[in-house]
């Protein structure tokens, strides 16, 4: 442990107060990523097979078995399709109405999984400015001593202030690079979440439009009710 700290401390040292920000900066981002790869996981996100089965055995017209397979389901996709056959089955008709129902689930659901992205973004874009920052007061304290030296001017003086300098702007782009590309694949998997909910409830409504139009015979022509659609 010892052997780990060590190195650690000696890296703080050397970068001033800016690094020790980006460290604890780094912490707290690797920590919420890890959270929120465990709450994708639970959450089924991008994990689609049950939701296909249970699809599946709606357009069968085994409704009561589709039903079953989604209670209990944690994915924001399983749920809103649940709502979905609950609704039809109850003889709700109208479409309008099956997807407000829809509407509100999706939002409470992706709003949850999207928690803890506006921090990870403010990580991803403030992490370089302080490195910048850090290197700015770096280089004034490097010039500062070049100036103390007078005539006798030493270059290394300068070299290791540059070189300490730009240390916390590396560490700032190491801390913002893997935030934000690990940032843009959660959002990539939330907005196919997204259009997975739309498009599966989509095919469900139109699935239940032809099963009507058959009991029915003949197309109905009702404004505003499901199988008019």
């Amino acid at each position: 442990m010892t052997g780990m700290i060590n190195p650690i401390l000696q890296f703080i040292e050397l970068g001033g107060p800016v690094v020790a920000i980006l460290l604890f900066l780094s912490v707290a981002a690797f920590a919420l990523i890890g959270l929120k790869a465990i709450a994708f996981f639970n959450c089924k996100v991008g994990m689609h097979g049950n939701a296909d089965k249970a699809l599946a055995l709606w357009k069968q017209r085994n409704r009561s078995q589709a039903i079953g397979r989604l209670k209990g389901t944690k994915s924001a996709l399983g749920k809103t399709l649940l709502v979905s056959m609950e609704q039809i089955s109850q003889g709700k008709t109208y479409k309008e109405d099956i997807e407000d129902e829809v509407a509100g689930v999706a939002i409470r659901e992706l709003h949850e999984l999207q928690r803890g992205f506006r921090t990870l973004e403010a990580i991803a874009q403030i992490a370089p400015l302080l490195g910048l920052f850090g290197t700015v007061l770096g280089m004034i304290d490097a010039f500062q001593k070049l100036q103390s030296a007078g005539n006798s001017v030493d270059p290394s003086i300068l070299a290791v202030g540059i070189w300490v300098a730009l240390l916390t702007t590396a560490a700032g782009l190491a801390v913002a690079m893997p935030v934000s590309l690990v940032l843009t694949w959660f959002e990539t998997r939330l907005e196919d979440e997204r259009v997975a909910i739309q498009s599966m409830n989509a095919d469900l409504i139109s699935t239940n439009i032809s099963f009507d139009q058959e009991t029915a015979g003949v197309k109905q022509s009702e404004p505003g009710v499901v199988y008019a659609h």
